[in-house]
């Protein structure tokens, strides 16, 4: 479980295919503390540490998380959010997130309003996941509250730190991202479905 609270930037070293799996060599200043099997989302995904180097680790995307997520679009160089599972006990300054995509999305819209920013994205509605305004929603991994809610679209307004400190700089029109739609509100959409 994580919070959608960044804890680095770390930047693509080495993306190695085998079959259909992605090998995904990251170096970021959290390796030193991280071991082998301890699970760390990258743009919100949730992967497993396969390997250590010095300055390095791996992870392993199969198939179904390629197919769900961007992290086919990845590029050696680009950089990626990185979270650690939450430790139990301690404080959750974002919401519950499990670092499982639920699908991508796609920015129609940046607007610099004078010290933050608005995106605004579209999402296929046939997948059935909501958004709420003022409701939970994690973007590339990233905890972030809906500033305007429609069908198949959505808003969020970012403030600076966020910007400089994710890979919000980097979104532009057109940037496919990953999605994490809040999962009590999974829940009760499901159950509404019943």
């Amino acid at each position: 479980m994580f919070t959608g609270i960044i804890e680095d930037l770390g930047k693509v070293e080495k993306l190695e295919r085998e079959g259909d799996n992605l090998h995904i060599t990251v170096s970021s200043r959290l390796t030193a503390e991280l071991k082998i099997d301890q699970s760390v989302a990258h743009n919100g995904v949730c992967l497993t540490v396969v390997s250590l180097n010095d300055n390095s680790y791996t992870v392993t995307a199969i198939e179904e998380t390629l197919n769900k997520t961007n992290l086919n679009e990845l590029k050696e160089q680009d950089l990626v959010n990185l979270e650690r599972a939450m430790i139990l006990g301690s404080r959750l300054d974002g919401h519950i997130v499990q670092g499982h995509v639920d699908q991508t999305a796609t920015c129609i819209n940046k607007e610099n309003k004078d010290g933050s920013w608005i995106f605004t994205f579209s999402y296929n509605p046939d997948l059935n996941n909501v958004t709420i305004e003022k409701g939970s929603i994690t973007i590339n991994g990233v905890s972030l509250t809906v500033v305007n809610s429609k069908i198949n679209e959505f808003s969020v307004a970012i403030i600076p730190y966020t910007y400089e400190h994710t890979t919000f700089k980097f979104i532009q029109k057109n940037t496919e991202v990953n999605l994490e739609f809040d999962v009590i509100g999974k829940y009760v959409k499901r159950l509404m479905n019943l």
